[in-house]
């Protein structure tokens, strides 16, 4: 039978990189910043049936697992340094630690982080992550800098996860070949952290797309104390969500889906030049969704200048249906 310490040297002793004094192992880990930069610091829980379901690939619940809190960083312009993994398991099930050790292992080495730490205990599968970055000081990207006539613009493209999330749970039909081409967006996000750092500097306000783009727009001007007015027709959908929304589905459904993971941030008008500049430092494409407004709240209009209604809500935990 595995036991506790076991499993830890077996599936997730991974090798150490920067600024490491002392990794897993003692009782705490020993971890040095580098001089002059600011530590970020977040931290995620991820629950079987609530995150990822039941049948997902183990290597994938890995690789999300690790992303969503990447993905935080990046919306601080943050370089990932240092991770802490809690995992509870119903059992040790080698196939499934396996195949979670290798998505998590490999994420976190192409972004150049270390496990540093953690703990496993018996229970309902779940997956607690703590992930620490570093950003010089004074340059980390915040949710409360966006000023009236900054543009708003989005990384990659929206409602890609919240239409396979859809088609996952029954309420919508695709294409097999939409359906391959959208599940890895919902199973295997790709945090922006390049952009993120391309960001610092120029964005005068970030924040990632996990509870849905008017949901987490909503969070940055709130911050801000501004509004915001949006255009649909410029809104990035993917082919997919366009052959989607080209059958009738309601493109209001996607921007309050979750699970996306791109970076929604704003820049001041005079810096739209340095968008293609931005894009090709982080490998994905930019799009101008909109223009911060001086008066509160999100306006949304068509493409004939038609007002859409805007319920900003999104994914709440403990929200009432």
């Amino acid at each position: 039978m595995t036991g506790e310490f076991d499993l830890i040297r077996q599936y997730f002793h991974f090798p150490q990189g920067r600024g490491v004094v002392l990794g897993p192992g003692d009782d705490c880990a020993l971890l040095c910043p580098q001089p002059g930069w600011q530590l970020a610091l977040t931290s995620d829980v991820l629950v079987q049936g609530v995150h990822f379901p039941e049948e997902a690939e183990p290597a994938a619940v890995g690789h999300k697992a690790l992303a969503v809190n990447l993905s935080d960083l990046a919306a601080q312009g943050a370089e990932p340094l240092w991770v802490t993994l809690g995992l509870t398991l119903p059992e040790a099930d080698a196939a499934w630690l396996a195949g979670f050790a290798d998505g998590f292992r490999t994420l976190l080495a192409r972004q150049g982080a270390s496990l540093v730490g953690g703990d496993t205990t018996r229970g309902p599968l779940a997956i607690a992550i703590t992930a620490l970055g570093q950003v010089p000081v004074g340059e980390a990207l915040l949710r409360s800098g966006a000023r009236a006539g900054d543009l708003i613009c989005i990384s990659g493209h929206i409602g890609d996860a919240g239409l396979a999330l859809m088609a996952l749970q029954g309420r919508v039909s695709l294409p097999p070949a939409d359906w391959q081409a959208l599940a890895p967006r919902l199973h295997r996000p790709e945090p922006r952290v390049a952009l993120g750092r391309a960001l610092r500097g120029v964005a005068t306000a970030c924040i990632d797309v996990s509870d849905g783009l008017l949901a987490d727009l909503g969070h940055l001007l709130q911050a801000s104390g501004v509004g915001a007015e949006l255009r649909l027709g410029a809104m990035p959908f993917s082919p997919p969500v366009q052959r989607w929304l080209a059958s009738g589905g309601d493109p209001m459904t996607l921007l309050g889906a979750g699970d996306d993971y791109e970076l929604l941030f704003t820049l001041p008008a005079a810096a739209r030049a340095r968008l293609p500049e931005l894009a090709a430092a982080g490998g994905v494409p930019l799009a101008v969704i909109g223009e911060v407004a001086a008066a509160a709240g999100i306006r949304l209009f068509t493409a004939e200048g038609e007002a859409v209604r805007v319920e900003p809500a999104g994914y709440d935990h403990f929200g009432t249906d």
